[in-house]
């Protein structure tokens, strides 16, 4: 089986670097299979935004993979443990904080690949980022080598020789001002994502998780409006 190089599996979490690397992906001129994740998380806000952008960007198809990530736990984000706040805009601390979601973005990429063989698309885009981010294990550059190359002995297209499946990572080497400034160039709409951890009721920010304060940073720094609804300026 030949993969189609025109379609491409690009990971939706509702948030501003995957839907920037979604907006890079379609200027590429890829048919976007757009995969998201309801996972067990805190809230359902996320995925709201998911499906806006993938109506945003008339995708060939969004999938939304329910799994539970609850029944392990070990994170604020899939059990009852609070999310950090932070009482500045200072970034966070380079230690990998309890938002981190054990294994979650190589069970994300498991399933993406497997939709890759199934939608002939050698080409998997995620929006991690090594610059400003969280300090996430799986955002690094080794995680993401080790399992492209991980990929391709574990599917019929890459031991059969058909193709390689590629992990595209587009924004990891860039900071979160270069991000949103990319995505702004490309007509990216800031004001349908959701990037906070704990919002409020209605959706709005919180404004001091990591997600958030690592949002108002890069907004500041690409000296751009930042559209998002934030519970502490209203």
């Amino acid at each position: 089986m030949k993969t189609n190089s025109k379609n491409a599996v690009v990971l939706s979490s509702g948030g501003l670097d995957s839907t920037t690397v979604m907006a890079i992906a379609s200027s590429l001129g890829y048919d976007i299979y757009s995969l998201s994740f309801d996972y067990g998380q805190r809230h359902s806000y996320e995925l709201e935004a998911a499906k806006k952008i993938a109506e945003a960007f008339a995708v060939k198809e969004h999938i939304v993979a329910k799994i539970d990530l609850r029944i392990f736990g070990g994170s604020a984000l899939t059990a009852d443990i609070p999310v950090p706040k932070k009482d500045s805009d200072k970034p966070p601390k380079e230690e990998i904080p309890v938002t981190y979601v054990p294994a979650r973005n190589t069970i994300f990429l498991s399933y993406a690949l497997a939709l890759a063989e199934v939608k002939e698309a050698n080409e998997i885009f995620i929006g991690v980022n090594a610059v400003d981010y969280s300090g996430y294990p799986d955002c690094r550059p080794e995680f993401i080598e080790a399992f492209e190359k991980m990929a391709n002995l574990a599917t019929k297209v890459g031991v059969s020789g058909t193709t390689s499946i590629k992990i595209k990572t587009p924004l990891i080497d860039l900071s979160k001002a270069e991000i949103i400034k990319q995505g702004v160039a490309l007509g990216v709409d800031y004001s349908i994502t959701h990037s906070c951890y704990d919002p409020h009721p209605g959706g709005f920010a919180c404004g001091s998780c990591d997600s958030c304060i690592l949002r108002k940073k890069g907004f500041a720094e690409a000296e751009m409006n930042d559209p998002t609804r934030y519970y502490l300026s209203i």
